[in-house]
């Protein structure tokens, strides 16, 4: 039983830890939809097994441009951050 709880355990942590440093994809998606980020992720869930976690590889690429875009597109603040 108390190995039981300590698995438990671990997977609530892995869950907060991509909960808390996730990749926004989802959010962002629906800030620029107009939707909830909710309803955005039933989509890529529903979408993960239609295609046999295609759409997985799908979202990791757009996370990953998005990354690249936000550090290419960052707000300098004066002249001594270049």
């Amino acid at each position: 039983m108390h190995s039981n709880n300590i698995h438990l355990n671990v997977i609530h942590s892995i869950r907060h830890f991509f909960e808390r440093h996730g990749f926004d994809v989802s959010a962002r998606f629906a800030d620029r939809l107009g939707m909830r980020a909710s309803n955005v992720r039933l989509f890529f869930i529903y979408i993960s097994f239609a295609t046999v976690g295609l759409s997985f590889g799908l979202y990791l690429t757009v996370a990953f441009l998005l990354k690249l875009k936000d550090m290419i597109y960052t707000k300098r603040s004066s002249v001594f951050d270049l």
